[in-house]
């Protein structure tokens, strides 16, 4: 039985993988826009038509459960999507939650009232549109008080990473963390807010140095999934294979995909 994952590209890979070595045994559906990627340059509305549409495509191919690996989805559309309300049996889950309980130190579900913690100073880099949305401050103000939160947006880095251009986006990641430390020059941890960013996880603690600690999603977001699938086993859906799907040049994003993951990787079109 097959649990879905959307992104508008390849970052989301960062994702299943993890998910996979936490859940070898559970079939996934990838779903890459990537004929629309990159989201964190489009508007809210456009965000949010093009998330809707990825997530009804996996419910179609038989996933219950669908993970918005995007941060930009989950901070554009994945609220407004569930005060529309979604089907009876379906689900939709972002990547946030699981990186501010991390970071709160909070476990899943607690819904006790926000209390102080020991991290007082967090710097967020992200998308432009998941820093304009404010969604990481609003989950964090659910949790946590007192913290103080520097966004960065880090224009270009998704695309240099999409290109497969490594070096131009290791220089990008450096600029954009000499800027975010100009406003905040010492943050205690820092938030990875895109799932591309993993694949450059390195340049961001070397760029940051060795005292900050870097919160990065893959591991956090299959971890959660997990404890999720084993208190909700019926939101396991009823696909049975694995799948790869895209919205772009299936070889093209085949390519780059087994260049990303160092494993061979078929995407068909979506």
């Amino acid at each position: 039985m097959a649990v879905g994952i959307f992104d508008s590209g390849l970052g989301g890979l960062t994702v299943w993988q993890a998910v996979r070595e936490r859940m070898p045994d559970l079939p996934i559906h990838y779903l890459a826009d990537s004929a629309h990627a990159p989201y964190g340059v489009r508007d809210a509305d456009d965000i949010h038509t093009l998330t809707k549409a990825a997530v009804e495509r996996l419910w179609a191919s038989g996933c219950d459960l669908v993970v918005l690996a995007c941060n930009t989805a989950s901070a554009a559309a994945l609220r407004r999507m569930q005060e529309a309300g979604v089907p009876e049996g379906k689900r939709v889950l972002g990547v946030f939650v699981p990186l501010i309980e991390a970071l709160t130190e909070r476990d899943w579900g607690d819904n006790s009232p926000p209390r102080e913690v020991e991290v007082k100073n967090v710097a967020l880099f992200a998308t432009p549109a998941t820093v304009s949305s404010r969604a990481f401050q609003r989950e964090l103000a659910f949790r946590a008080i007192g913290v103080d939160v520097e966004a960065q947006a880090c224009s270009g880095v998704v695309d240099a990473i999409e290109d497969g251009d490594m070096i131009l986006a290791e220089a990008l990641v450096r600029s954009h963390v000499d800027a975010l430390k100009r406003k905040m020059p010492n943050p205690q941890a820092a938030i990875l807010g895109c799932t591309h960013y993993p694949l450059v996880e390195s340049v961001f603690q070397d760029a940051l140095g060795a005292d900050v600690q870097v919160f990065s999603q893959p591991a956090l977001v299959a971890a959660s999934l997990a404890d999720y699938l084993d208190r909700r086993p019926e939101m396991r859906g009823a696909g049975e294979t694995n799948m790869f799907l895209t919205t772009g040049d299936a070889k093209r994003v085949s390519d780059r995909a087994t260049q990303f993951l160092r494993r061979q990787i078929t995407f068909e079109a979506a």
